[in-house]
């Protein structure tokens, strides 16, 4: 019998002064089976941390020709390639000529991530960020993630503040250059 995806049902209160975002919803996603519970807290922090028209989140790990999280404009071309994790150089190369912005976002060691991209061929790759969070952190907070939770994000001056139901959890938000 095939295991199926766990949805989860995420009530959102995003204060973004950084970028000067402030926004109240309501997320919906799938967790696929494959796929950690840091994947999934990576990807939702992902989408609050690059909010605005037109972005969505695709299948996740099952998505095998979109990135996590995507932007698109009023015509539907894609315009914000969001990957979560540890892409290869390959998706990387390909969706930063097809949307012209591209960004990573990971819940892994960026050291090692960095280390795995020198030398390939990627499109750009001094214009693509790579934002990682204080070891620990996506695990410790993805543990208090349930199936239907209240989470609060702020983010001032790289500093992510984030609220789970109860529980609080803070870290720095790295930058780091691929090259």
């Amino acid at each position: 019998m095939a295991l199926t995806a766990t949805l989860y049902n995420l009530a959102i209160e995003l204060a973004d002064v950084d970028r000067g975002v402030y926004q109240s919803f309501d997320l919906r996603i799938a967790r696929h089976p494959s796929e950690t519970a840091e994947f999934l807290l990576t990807r939702v922090l992902a989408y609050c941390l690059e909010f605005g028209e037109g972005i969505a989140l695709s299948e996740g790990v099952a998505a095998v020709d979109e990135p996590a999280v995507l932007v698109r404009d009023l015509t539907g071309r894609v315009t914000a390639w969001i990957e979560v994790g540890a892409p290869d150089a390959e998706r990387l190369h390909r969706g930063s000529k097809l949307a012209g912005r591209a960004a990573v976002y990971t819940h892994r060691d960026p050291a090692q991530l960095l280390a795995q991209l020198a030398g390939k061929k990627i499109h750009r790759a001094e214009d693509i960020p790579l934002y990682s969070f204080d070891r620990g952190f996506a695990a410790g907070a993805a543990a208090a993630l349930q199936r239907r939770s209240k989470l609060s994000v702020s983010v001032t001056e790289a500093q992510l503040y984030l609220g789970i139901d109860d529980a609080s959890f803070g870290t720095a938000i790295e930058r780091h250059r691929l090259a």
